[in-house]
């Protein structure tokens, strides 16, 4: 990839986008845009790892009211910028918190455009190791110009493998996959 295909801003739209363009507006106004990426890694990493807080945010039983209050008083205990607090508390109110994790992976890419990176969306059946992640960073980066952050995620239905995802193009190498694409080839030989 070319420069020129790296976008100054992504194409970021849809209800995540426009509360991700709205914090990263606040942030660079305040002049926290480093600091905001830091909160918003931290929360994403809690809501991943905590299956109660996931059925928190998705549920459209639990009142507006006591979403905002638990996520309160959780971003009190982690430290986070009074912005990222009042921002996480509007979108409680505004009962959007189901699209909480869509907002931080806009603010990534958008924070990512305007810094001229080129972000990877890389999901992988484990746990990457901290090796193997500057190994994958290292080949991405022979392959385009630009600076590449990487962004992680686990799924175990890949069963092994990963699946790459920068801009337009995508590397589908998982386990799940070839194992589809075989199934497919086998009912075309019976």
């Amino acid at each position: 990839m070319s420069p020129e295909e790296i976008n100054e801003e992504p194409n970021i739209s849809g209800l995540s986008g426009r509360y991700a363009k709205a914090l990263i507006e606040l942030a660079d106004d305040a002049d926290l845009l480093d600091k905001v990426k830091s909160d918003l890694e931290k929360i994403k990493e809690m809501i991943i790892m905590n299956d109660d807080l996931t059925r928190l945010i998705r549920s459209p039983v639990i009142s507006r009211e006591d979403q905002s209050n638990v996520f309160q008083e959780l971003l009190r205990l982690t430290s986070v910028t009074e912005l990222t607090r009042n921002f996480i508390s509007v979108v409680a109110l505004n009962r959007r918190l189901f699209v909480i994790l869509d907002i931080i992976d806009d603010y990534f890419a958008i924070l990512a455009g305007r810094r001229g990176e080129l972000s990877a969306d890389v999901t992988s059946a484990v746990v990457l190791s901290e090796i193997q992640q500057m190994k994958l960073l290292e080949i991405l980066q022979s392959s385009v110009q630009g600076k590449i952050s990487l962004n992680l995620k686990v799924d175990t239905n890949l069963l092994g493998g990963l699946i790459i995802k920068m801009g337009s193009r995508m590397i589908d190498s998982s386990l799940q996959t070839k194992l589809q694409q075989l199934k497919l080839a086998m009912r075309g030989i019976g």
